[in-house]
């Protein structure tokens, strides 16, 4: 059996694992789903001071507090930039890291640098207070390409009813990385793309998908929007407990719930 640190993105708590995590632990698994410091319940610890050191810290504390080792690192979305930095600084407890619909950001480089230049300026001119981000409606998801795909309207607005807003922090400040991590086993969950469009992006060696190539990276695909954790919880926690489970050379590509 596996250990699964589960990251949410942004806006979210470890909530939104709940249908994910369920069937995890009944298969036997240890899940722990993580609430990252100023969002959901611990939204009473949100300030313009948190930022992407302070979510890595969430997550290395984590696993010293609760003594935690050949761990299954999901990240999905947003939070794939302090599931990177955990990594690097405690690779010799991590198995695999696996990114859901999200991917490494490079050393030096903050999540909103890989943005649009006009999608970053809107976001930052939309800040409340200055430092925070709410969560965007679902016609500007649309508009930016991000899918919803598989979430109705009552899907939606349970998800908007317990949005956080994000600190700003958390995406402008950049990831400082050692390398440590670089070697560690990885897998890519797309579910906003085809796995023939990630290869060629990868071929093509765009900036975001050329570090997916190496071979340390397992690719797998889930079609559907980029909340998988609501729109296909079984099917979520089937293709993490399926990558858990991989061993030998890493860089096969598969299909994960067609």
């Amino acid at each position: 059996m596996s250990t699964f640190v589960l990251v949410p993105g942004f806006w979210l708590g470890a909530w939104a694992w709940d249908d994910v995590a369920r069937p995890l632990r009944e298969a036997g698994h240890t899940v722990h789903a993580v609430t990252l410091t100023g969002m959901a319940e611990r939204s009473a610890e949100a300030g313009p001071e948190v930022g992407l050191e302070t979510h890595i810290a969430d997550l290395t504390d984590l696993l010293t507090r609760e003594d935690l080792w050949d761990v299954v690192l999901v990240a999905h979305s947003g939070g794939s930039t302090p599931v990177t930095g955990a990594a690097d600084r405690m690779p010799e407890r991590i198995r695999r890291v696996v990114y859901l619909d999200s991917g490494p950001v490079p050393d030096g480089a903050a999540l909103g640098d890989l943005w649009e230049a006009d999608h970053r300026a809107h976001v930052m001119a939309t800040l409340v207070d200055g430092w925070r981000h709410p969560m965007p409606s679902w016609e500007e998801f649309a508009a930016s390409g991000t899918s919803a795909d598989g979430l109705d309207d009552a899907a939606r607005a349970a998800v908007r009813e317990r949005a956080t807003d994000q600190p700003v922090a958390t995406f402008t400040d950049p990831l400082r990385l050692t390398g440590a991590g670089a070697a560690l086993p990885k897998a890519l969950v797309s579910c906003s793309f085809p796995l023939e469009q990630v290869r060629a992006m990868i071929a093509s060696g765009h900036p975001y998908f050329s570090r997916l190539g190496g071979p340390e990276w397992e690719l797998r695909e889930l079609p559907t929007g980029h909340w998988p954790m609501f729109s296909r919880p079984a099917e979520t926690a089937a293709v993490l407990a399926e990558l858990a489970a991989v061993t030998g050379p890493a860089g096969s590509a598969g299909s994960a719930g067609r």
